[in-house]
């Protein structure tokens, strides 16, 4: 393990949300000389750096520069930095060690570890873990979720459950360390993040390492509906368990779908390995109200209801989210950035049971011609609407009470936002203010 005190550190990738803040305040409290490094200048990142604000910190903003990387003692990288970038190549080249926040918190966390990745489901799988082992233990969740644990590594028990969502960024830098949780749970794996991993088959590669280091007496929560989980069954050493097959008993939960049900499954599965009853994850669960961006309720007018479910980047999550309503009540919102995904599915599920589709951004033609071309009787209609205000508009001409208007776009968000949460935030103002 990398010692710290007055160790000098670059820190690669601060962010304009958050991203490497949690990190450079931790690698300071341990003594660290740190320099933090970014593409971007200092007036894009204000915020961020306004959180660092009094500490004693040398900043490179505006752009990187190689000594940064070679004449350090150690990088410590964001996970969305691809591994063969030039920087970092330069550091493995002057043999400078690279790491990344998660490995961090791994190499220092005395607790068991449960790991959740998938290509949907993992955030929601991760918090509904949360709230199940919270009703025995004291828990803790973190990871691609959103928060940071390294902070709280003083006050983690070695009794204590600690949840990590795991992306396949974190899991390909993680690969160095031959690591895999105590229990990993793969809710289900689709194409996603080609552009970053190259090729479907180095994509699924990434996910495997959540299982590939498992030993006896580790466990394997695997989603038997879906055959890319279900193919990493022979990739460890744990014990495998299935969860979503014809026996699994259902819960009552708060939110609509049944990919929201796979994703109870899963977290039972996963909790059930650390004694929880089923009774038990049913009374967590019965409250769980979900996370922003996914299914959520954000406005109720007229007994129209509008879901903000901006989170949905790929074609499978917009049907997904299609599904969990009543056939021809939904009014949904799709397209965006194009990943060069296929959308042939996604159109005709679209077709069959949506009231109408609204396609916006760059991916948005596309979806409305093939929709068009679809050989239903009645398909449902398509209208291109080319941004998001627009097809609000349009929503609340099309909709009466007892339907739905969703924002389940099926693409990524970068054509005309800066990510998701953006997307979902208008989103959701527009339908209040509307």
């Amino acid at each position: 393990m990398q010692p710290l005190q007055s160790s000098r550190v670059t820190v690669m990738g601060l962010g304009r949300f958050g991203g490497g803040i949690a990190v450079t305040r931790w690698l300071v409290e341990q003594g660290a000389r740190v320099l933090v490094t970014d593409r971007d200048g200092a007036d894009k990142l204000a915020d961020s750096i306004k959180l660092l604000d009094g500490l004693p910190l040398q900043w490179r903003l505006g752009g990187h520069q190689t000594d940064d990387f070679t004449d350090t003692d150690l990088v410590v990288a964001s996970p969305a930095v691809p591994l063969d970038n030039p920087y970092l190549a330069a550091a493995r080249q002057a043999g400078v060690p690279i790491t990344t926040e998660i490995k961090l918190f791994i190499e220092r966390c005395p607790a068991p570890i449960l790991g959740v990745t998938g290509t949907k489901g993992k955030s929601t799988t991760t918090a509904m873990l949360g709230a199940i082992l919270s009703t025995r233990h004291r828990a803790w969740v973190g990871g691609n979720i959103g928060r940071s644990l390294l902070a709280d590594l003083p006050h983690i028990d070695p009794k204590d459950p600690v949840v990590l969502e795991l992306s396949s960024y974190m899991l390909e830098h993680l690969r160095p360390m031959a690591w895999s949780p105590h229990v990993a749970v793969v809710t289900m794996i689709a194409p996603d993040h080609l552009e970053w991993h190259g090729s479907f088959e180095a994509y699924i590669r990434a996910k495997r390492i959540i299982v590939q280091f498992q030993r006896t007496g580790d466990f394997a929560i695997l989603n038997e509906n879906d055959a890319g989980a279900k193919e990493l069954s022979t990739a460890g050493g744990g014990k495998v368990i299935g969860f979503g097959g014809p026996e699994s008993r259902p819960f009552e939960l708060a939110l609509p779908g049944s990919h929201n049900q796979s994703n109870a499954q899963a977290a039972y599965a996963a909790a059930s390995t650390l004694g929880i009853s089923w009774e038990e994850a049913q009374e967590s669960l019965r409250h769980f109200a979900g996370l922003p961006h996914r299914l959520q309720l954000v406005h109720e007018s007229a007994g129209v209801r509008y879901f903000n479910d901006s989170i949905a980047t790929i074609p499978e999550a917009a049907i997904a989210a299609l599904n969990a309503f009543a056939p021809r009540t939904v009014i949904q919102i799709v397209g965006g950035y194009d990943k060069h995904l296929p959308f042939t599915a996604l159109s005709a599920a679209l077709a069959e049971r949506a009231k109408a589709a609204l396609c916006i951004g760059a991916t948005g033609p596309t979806i409305a011609e093939l929709m068009a071309q679809s050989t239903l009787r009645s398909p449902a209609p398509a209208y291109s609407c080319g941004d998001l205000p627009t097809a609000l508009r349009m929503a609340r001409q099309i909709a009466i009470a007892g339907d739905c208007i969703l924002l389940s776009p099926g693409c990524a968000s970068y054509d005309q936002f800066v990510n998701f949460e953006q997307r979902g935030e208008m989103f959701a103002k527009l339908a209040r203010e509307m």
